[in-house]
């Protein structure tokens, strides 16, 4: 294809999407409406109905939808709780064609009104280009604007450009449960004509320039239990040695004022920055008052752009979440707190080995103790552990989405990672040993997790162009 007669095509398919915008935006409204929280138990219905909902937006596009059973799991009360099955769709078996898999999923937070929304979060509403609900960027908006973009197609009875295929799932906000045990299972079946997978299920890092995110940071998270007795302060107070006290000593020993890990060989692992990665950060646009304002917070650790970035994405970092057992509630209660423990987790990097964390967090921590001569007993585990995640933005899967964004936007992306961590980016490329990206729409503002959560009616409708831009760009490549 020349690349006029593909500006004519653009030029069609674009101008179809800006006159079904307030359609795309109804069909949005109507997904959002749907209380599908998959934290909470007693709306699994919900789930379960908005799972078949996306089912029937697919079938109504001509794909082969399966709605896979994953059965039930067992909630902490011990009542067993169907699991919403998981979609695996398909569109287009051309040979000639690549095969392009859109990860995504339809179930959300909790949300309610009284926690500080300023409209129902059930109901999609629009305030100064704004499209404000749950669910709206995280991850309706974005499932439903790759499944607008290949409506186009068939709307304007133009040849698929690539094959689809599609996974969208209803756990994803309470850990993807049964997701991983699928992949597996569908490894050499479902997944075997797969050439690219692209997950939209993150934003950017900015408000109006557009990325693309290439890594992101693992999480290794522990307790630390130091154990004894409730006893009476009066009593026992200065004679003995407090388990509150050991518990404040370990965890006062695990990152310094500035921010550095200070458990030995921490580090060891973590890959020195290259020439070519640093070029990378020089133009992203990251507004450092900005990102204050958002926070909350006065000044960070670090003073520059490529600092911050760089301990955001690229090191490891501590974060120190709480004490179990200790008396936190108004008033004063004299007691010597018979057990405590300490919660913290750490976010792993690229080449970081989680066993080899799990060593060195656990020897650091009995060295601490040792020093203290207490007789207290030490006990130190790591519940939860999720890899970090990172690709090449070299793909030619970057490459092509790169040119979709610079032909919608008008300029290239920031290059990316994300801070905090994305399982399933990981879990695709680990199982099915395919080209993973990660192609966000949602702009930094979005809020998703949080009251007011948002999409731009800019953002829903660039973002089905580019997808479609990128459908174009793909089909290239072969």
């Amino acid at each position: 294809m020349s690349s006029s007669s593909s500006s004519v095509l653009e030029m069609e398919i674009f101008q179809y999407i800006d006159v079904h915008q307030n359609d795309f935006i109804e069909d949005l409204k109507e997904w959002v409406a749907v209380e599908s929280d998959s934290v909470q138990p007693d709306l699994r219905r919900e789930v379960i109905r908005m799972m078949a909902l996306a089912a029937d937006r697919l079938s109504a596009l001509g794909a082969t939808v399966n709605l896979v059973n994953l059965g039930s799991h067992q909630l902490p009360d011990g009542q067993d709780l169907p699991l919403p099955p998981v979609i695996l769709g398909e569109l287009g078996k051309d040979p000639q064609n690549p095969t392009v898999c859109f990860y995504g999923h339809v179930d959300v937070q909790p949300a309610k009104k009284e926690d500080g929304w300023k409209t129902d979060p059930y109901t999609l509403t629009e305030i100064n280009g704004n499209l404000y609900g749950r669910g709206a960027t995280d991850n309706k908006g974005p499932v439903l604007a790759w499944i607008n973009a290949v409506e186009t197609f068939r709307a304007l009875k133009l040849a698929m450009p690539v094959n689809f295929k599609f996974i969208i799932e209803g756990m994803e906000e309470a850990g993807s449960l049964g997701l991983e045990k699928l992949l597996e299972e569908e490894k050499q079946c479902f997944f075997s004509d797969v050439d690219y997978i692209v997950i939209s299920d993150n934003l950017w890092l900015s408000n109006k320039k557009p990325a693309l995110t290439y890594g992101s940071r693992g999480s290794a998270c522990f307790f630390v239990e130091c154990g004894g007795k409730d006893l009476h302060s009066g009593t026992f107070g200065g004679i003995i040695h407090e388990p509150l006290t050991d518990l404040i000593a370990l965890l006062d020993s695990l990152v310094d004022p500035t921010g550095r890990i200070q458990i030995p060989g921490i580090y060891d692992s973590v890959a020195a920055l290259t020439e070519e990665e640093g070029k990378l950060y020089e133009s992203i646009e990251f507004d450092l008052e900005e990102h204050k304002n958002n926070s909350g917070v006065k000044r960070f650790l670090y003073g520059t752009k490529e600092e911050i970035l760089l301990h955001l994405w690229r090191y490891p970092s501590l974060s120190i979440h709480g004490i179990e057992g200790a008396f936190h509630e108004p008033g004063i209660k004299t007691v010597i707190p018979a057990k405590v423990i300490g919660k913290f987790s750490i976010r792993q990097v690229p080449h970081m080995d989680l066993l080899v964390v799990k060593q060195q967090v656990v020897e650091h921590l009995e060295s601490v103790f040792s020093k203290r001569n207490s007789p207290n007993k030490l006990k130190v585990s790591m519940p939860l552990g999720a890899k970090p995640w990172l690709t090449d933005v070299n793909d030619p899967l970057y490459k092509a989405a790169r040119r979709a964004i610079k032909t919608v936007f008008g300029e290239d992306p920031d290059f990316i990672r994300d801070g905090s961590t994305i399982p399933v980016a990981r879990m695709f490329q680990t199982i099915t040993q395919k080209s993973v990206m990660m192609f966000p729409i949602g702009a930094a503002d979005d809020g998703e997790h949080s009251q007011n959560e948002k999409i731009s009616r800019h953002n829903y409708i660039e973002g089905t162009k580019v997808f479609a831009a990128f459908f174009l760009e793909i089909s290239k490549l072969h």
